[in-house]
């Protein structure tokens, strides 16, 4: 996928983050050792906060496309998320995935954009994980509890408050590697007006190279639901993040659809800093 299948919107707040980033970098002291942790580019959380008085933004580009039954439809957003540092255990979150465009070109064509719905939500750092010996299999554990708002265009604007809760599971293996869980579930609204619960699972598996670079592999259900409530979602993810500095990473990830409801490859390009 081209850059330029991405919302003029994304590109340059991908710039302005960059910038900011660099800033950051400028403005932290020289005995500041608190590296940066984010939440992305993979779907599984991180069970990390960032720490009391701490802010964090992780903004993005993405998209999406599927070509199934005569149809080519296409996708971009510009997800974005604010952390906020209440204390070293919890954070406040604000989340959307920003400017949407959806398009669609064949027998049928549609063209929809506009602000998507935001979201609220907390996460607690339950406890750090094991760091060897007998208490090396110990995990880290996180809670995460959101709240999609109606708040988007109409256009984009799902029904009601959807609430949802994720837990994250964090190992520490030898050679770098890392395990991540994430289980959980979310009450949605059907298209007749009722409530249902979907699942939410994924798994990742992480690689740190040195103290810059990581990559990931992941598979992952950001929706787990029976096909009278529009069906599961499952991808195949692979991708990486490299730190600039201790307060800024850049980052890029691949998602390959494993099912008929999921789009056939996605794409996401994003930029954090924190200060």
């Amino acid at each position: 996928m081209p850059l330029t299948l991405f919302p003029a919107a994304g590109r340059s707040a991908l710039a302005v983050a960059f910038i900011l980033c660099a800033s950051a970098a400028s403005a932290a002291s020289a005995a500041d050792d608190d590296t940066i942790v984010t939440d992305r580019p993979d779907f599984v959380e991180s069970s990390a906060v960032v720490g009391k008085g701490r802010v964090q933004f992780e903004t993005s580009v993405a998209a999406e496309r599927t070509r199934r039954d005569g149809l080519d439809h296409r996708a971009t957003s510009t997800p974005s998320l604010l952390r906020l540092g209440v204390s070293d255990s919890v954070e406040l979150r604000i989340e959307t995935e920003g400017r949407l465009h959806d398009w669609t070109r064949g027998a049928a064509s549609d063209d929809t954009r506009g602000m998507a719905d935001s979201s609220l939500g907390v996460k607690w750092h339950v406890r750090d994980g094991g760091t060897g010996g007998a208490e090396g299999s110990a995990p880290a554990l996180g809670v995460l509890l959101h709240a999609d708002l109606t708040s988007g265009a109409r256009a984009v604007r799902a029904a009601g408050v959807r609430p949802s809760l994720r837990g994250v599971a964090e190992w520490e293996l030898a050679d770098e590697f890392s395990v991540g869980v994430m289980p959980g579930l979310a009450s949605e609204v059907g298209d007749d007006g009722r409530r249902f619960t979907s699942g939410i699972a994924a798994v990742s598996v992480g690689k740190q190279w040195n103290e810059r670079w990581r990559s990931f592999v992941e598979l992952a259900a950001p929706r787990i639901a029976p096909a009278r409530h529009g069906g599961s979602l499952l991808t195949f993810d692979i991708g990486g993040a490299w730190l600039l500095n201790k307060q800024c990473q850049i980052d890029a990830g691949l998602s390959a659809g494993l099912n008929r409801n999921t789009p056939d490859l996605a794409v996401t390009f994003g930029v954090s800093f924190k200060l």
